[in-house]
């Protein structure tokens, strides 16, 4: 069996790394903050909890299955009804509910006679999920030859959807402009533009809508719990506060890593669960894969505001959404311009809703986000400009767009604190604070992005910034991904003098 290093203790590393482990390697983990969990977190402050992070829990299977290698499995998690709660610009709303026939009547009340369109526009996301999920998220995407070994006949290709954009393919479906910005809305959750990024992603609303939306009581925050559980009970030696500065490499193949202070750490595999730009530009500094890094694009990056706020608030839920008047010139300033929207729309997640020890009595708790661009910087953070008065100016503007919409905390905030690109950058060492990694925008996306073996033998990549991309089951889904390709490249009985065949081959 061989010597791993595992970079990285977010969702990725963590799930990599009770993969290895259980295989048999001997693993170790190497986070350079105080916990686990990477971006999946929680802030608390004057009684408050927020989750600073995910906050939706899709697939929990994926998890179930992970954590059943140590015998453990999620605690109960909550299906939510109503999913999310929409507002529109022109002062209209309507819910997803946990059922088809529940939601079909909220979109027909919102817009009658567009209940068929919406059956029509799931009928067609099941279709891609049930393609995707068997060719695109079934193995490494290195080039397009790999998934077309996977599709079963030309017809899959076109099933997966991915020529059309997800607004071209949202508008063909909805006649309401309403409805087709909520489903453009799906392309933010790979930090995307729905105006570039494929149509394929319409397969979010059936995962969330078909296969349910979760909550874990307590904040999801308690899934990196879980996960770091089962590393100890793996076997991994999982070490916080360690930094790592390079990892060592030859011509060839990797030799293990160096941390902060000198301290090397010999492997035969090398798996980084972190930003891939970050890798090859200053891990492992690779001129031609931090060039296909940049091509591909970083993902959009987030402001959020978090609000403890007195009081109960009509309309709102656990995920609620109030949508900008133009979406468009919103994306354009995101993705074209590189200025946060004048006009954004506005996520709030208040989980006390649902879960009412995560605020005092009475109170509730708001995640506010909002999606802005990230930033030409460096992995530390640095950024001259927007950010610069720590998200005071904007995260005024962001409450004075709320309350016109109808969500006035004037008198109700008693704690508030902002949370910027920059500081995203340096807590996680997102390059431009870049929450995704690589963005979803184009037709090539998902080739465009850093394949999940690296381009020496034995290193892997793991996470957002690779495939299949960024949320929580997709991250775990690629650590299935590398674990499996780990196995193959090794081969039956063999050890760590063999890791990385899979380059061989391939050469």
């Amino acid at each position: 069996m061989a010597e791993a290093v595992v970079i990285g203790g977010g969702v990725g590393g963590m799930a990599t790394a009770i993969r290895l482990a259980h295989a048999g390697h001997h693993v170790v983990l190497l986070e350079r903050n105080d916990v686990l969990g990477g971006k999946l977190a929680e802030h608390r402050a004057a009684g408050y909890t927020w989750e600073t992070g995910p906050s939706l829990l899709t697939l929990p299977e994926v998890f179930d299955e992970l954590l059943g290698l140590v015998g453990s499995k999620l605690p109960d998690p909550v299906r939510l009804d109503p999913s999310f709660r929409y507002h529109f610009a022109d002062g209209s709303s309507f819910c997803t509910r946990d059922d088809p026939v529940g939601t079909e009547a909220e979109v027909e009340r919102l817009s009658p006679g567009s209940g068929i369109e919406w059956r029509r526009f799931m009928a067609g996301a099941a279709r891609v999920w049930s393609v995707a999920e068997r060719t695109f998220f079934a193995g490494p995407l290195e080039n397009p030859w790999q998934l077309a070994r996977r599709l079963r006949s030309p017809l899959d290709l076109s099933a997966i959807d991915p020529l059309p954009t997800l607004h071209t393919r949202a508008r063909r479906a909805f006649g309401d402009p309403r409805l087709v910005q909520w489903a453009d809305r799906y392309a933010t959750y790979a930090g995307s533009s729905p105006f570039e990024a494929p149509a394929t992603l319409g397969c979010i609303p059936h995962i969330e809508q078909a296969l349910g939306a979760w909550y874990l009581r307590g904040g999801l925050v308690r899934l990196a719990d879980l996960l770091a559980g089962a590393c100890t009970a793996a076997g991994v030696d999982a070490r916080t506060g360690a930094d790592v500065e390079a990892v060592e490499a030859d011509h060839d193949r990797v030799r293990g890593v160096r941390l902060a202070g000198g301290e090397r750490v010999g492997a035969d595999i090398v798996v980084a669960d972190v930003d891939a730009a970050h890798l090859y530009g200053d891990l492992l500094p690779d001129p031609v894969a931090a060039r296909r890094v940049r091509r591909a694009g970083r993902s959009s990056s987030g402001f959020v505001l978090l609000l403890g706020v007195r009081g109960r608030t009509d309309r709102l839920g656990h995920h609620t959404v109030s949508f900008s008047a133009d979406y468009e010139a919103e994306f354009r300033a995101i993705h074209r311009q590189g200025v946060a929207p004048d006009d954004p729309t506005v996520y709030v997640c208040a989980s006390s809703t649902t879960d009412e020890a995560m605020a005092p009595p009475g109170c509730e708790n708001w995640f506010v986000l909002v999606n802005v661009p990230s930033f030409d910087g460096t992995a530390g953070g640095e950024d001259s400009g927007a950010w610069a008065d720590g998200g005071t100016a904007y995260g005024d503007h962001v409450l004075d767009v709320l309350a016109r919409r109808g969500f006035d905390l004037s008198g109700r905030i008693e704690h508030r604190e902002a949370i910027t690109p920059a500081d995203i950058a340096r807590r996680y060492r997102a390059v431009g604070g870049a929450i995704y990694g690589t963005s979803s925008n184009g037709r090539r996306a998902a080739f465009a992005r850093p394949p999940n073996r690296g381009p020496r033998r034995g290193l892997y990549l793991v996470g957002g910034s690779t495939h299949p991309g960024g949320g929580l089951p997709l991250v775990a889904i690629s650590a299935r991904i590398v674990a499996a390709m780990v196995a193959a490249d090794l081969g039956p009985g063999a050890d760590g003098a063999g890791a990385g065949a899979g380059h061989r081959r391939r050469r």
